[in-house]
């Protein structure tokens, strides 16, 4: 890599460029602001819409997500529409053996909360709007090209326009651009499968615990959606080969079936929203950091919606960047920052990703024998204490390398 040169000297120059202006570059984004540094967030699409829908999609967001949330500023705006989960029961089909958590077992209100993505996008972006002296929106722009030096890098948008940042910091999803145009290649496990993601109504109330039940095909959970009792967000994981027919089944037939696959602890399906289909894969970046770029969120790591780690996990990406930037000196690309963030965030995301994969994987293999041990495990969750809290610390975020924000600092 060569020294800046005078043509780059003469760009728009930042401290930070944000690739990707999702939920976690967004987050992001916010979180600098505060800072001081020059931010630059690059978006291909178009910002949130404002449309509402009863059916929209949801994110369930872990005690940590939600502190974090509270330390960037926009918790306040999302409570209103966060349905809290008070519990979970996780269940295997057809074995009576469950494994419950409660928000009293841990001291807290609420283990976590469902929350509509369109909410946390329009809140992420309305505090965006507000940073705008120290934050650039690029958006809608695509990346084309990333040439980086011994001072930064330069970037270029697809339509010609060019920028310098001190640090790239790649958002943009387990497709990362950044990572296209940096070489870097990444693991990925393709687990033949989607998520068929809608929402129904149930004629028993919720009584906000999430439910995940465990089948031969894959898990299918259950969330409260709204403050409403009976509103629920429904996640199918469908093999590939059965995704087609049912999206194309009518409601009735759905509804049959998913009442099948589930069970009757939450009484009858009455009305069933809009359905969507998300092919599932993990996909894990072979490096946390480059020369003058760090890799968070889907980027970094994009996970199976089992037990609901992924964005979670992301978040507390976001998170560290924050924590680590806020302790850099003038220049936050260095590579004493690079692989601090990498090193701290090592450890949370192996476990977190080692965790859903195995957990899928268990629970989907008809191995003769390995039923009644998965019984079993469940039945030992349920009784013993130490375990049961180890793994309910980790589902609220708390393990490997806390950040300071989702301890509430």
């Amino acid at each position: 890599m060569s020294a800046v040169t005078d043509e780059a000297a003469t760009l728009p120059a930042f401290d930070v460029a944000i690739v990707g202006g999702g939920l976690v570059g967004a987050s992001l984004a916010v979180g600098l602001a505060p800072g001081g540094r020059r931010v630059a967030l690059i978006e291909a699409a178009p910002p949130p819409a404002t449309a509402q829908s009863w059916d929209e999609r949801c994110i369930a967001l872990n005690h940590a997500s939600q502190q974090i949330f509270a330390a960037l500023g926009v918790w306040d705006a999302l409570a209103p529409e966060a349905a809290p989960i008070t519990s979970t029961h996780i269940s295997e089909q057809g074995r009576f053996g469950v494994a419950r958590f409660s928000a009293a077992e841990a001291g807290l209100d609420a283990l976590g909360y469902n929350v509509p993505l369109r909410a946390i996008g329009q809140a992420l972006w309305q505090r965006l709007l507000q940073a705008l002296g120290t934050t650039a929106l690029y958006c809608p722009a695509q990346l084309q090209a990333l040439q980086r030096d011994d001072e930064g890098a330069t970037l270029q948008l697809a339509d010609g326009e060019r920028l310098r940042a001190r640090l790239v910091i790649a958002a943009d999803g387990a497709g990362s651009r950044v990572r296209e145009l940096l070489g870097i290649g990444s693991a990925r496990r393709d687990y033949e499968q989607s998520a068929i993601v809608t929402a129904v109504r149930t004629t028993r109330p919720h009584g906000g615990c999430a439910y995940e039940r465990f089948t031969p095909e894959g898990p299918i959970a259950l969330l409260p959606k709204t403050r409403d009792a009976h509103t629920c967000s429904l996640v199918w994981t469908t093999p590939a080969a059965a995704v087609a027919a049912r999206l194309a089944a009518g409601d009735a037939e759905f509804i049959t079936a998913a009442e099948a696959c589930f069970g009757e602890r939450l009484g009858r399906f009455v009305e069933l929203g809009r359905r969507q289909a998300h092919p599932l894969a993990r996909v894990l970046s072979d490096a946390l950091r480059a020369s003058r770029v760090l890799f968070v969120g889907n980027a970094a790591q994009s996970l199976h919606p089992v037990a609901a780690q992924g964005f979670n996990l992301g978040l507390r990406d976001v998170a560290t960047v924050i924590e680590v930037l806020d302790a850099a000196g003038a220049d936050p690309g260095v590579a004493a920052v690079l692989d601090d963030y990498a090193a701290r965030r090592a450890r949370d995301r192996e476990r977190v990703a080692g965790f859903t994969d195995h957990l899928v994987r268990l629970f989907s293999n008809r191995v003769p024998g390995l039923r009644g041990l998965r019984h079993l495990g469940l039945l030992a969750l349920d009784l013993a204490p130490p375990l049961k809290q180890a793994v309910m610390w980790q589902n609220l975020g708390f393990g490997g390398d806390t950040p300071r924000l989702a301890r509430g600092g």
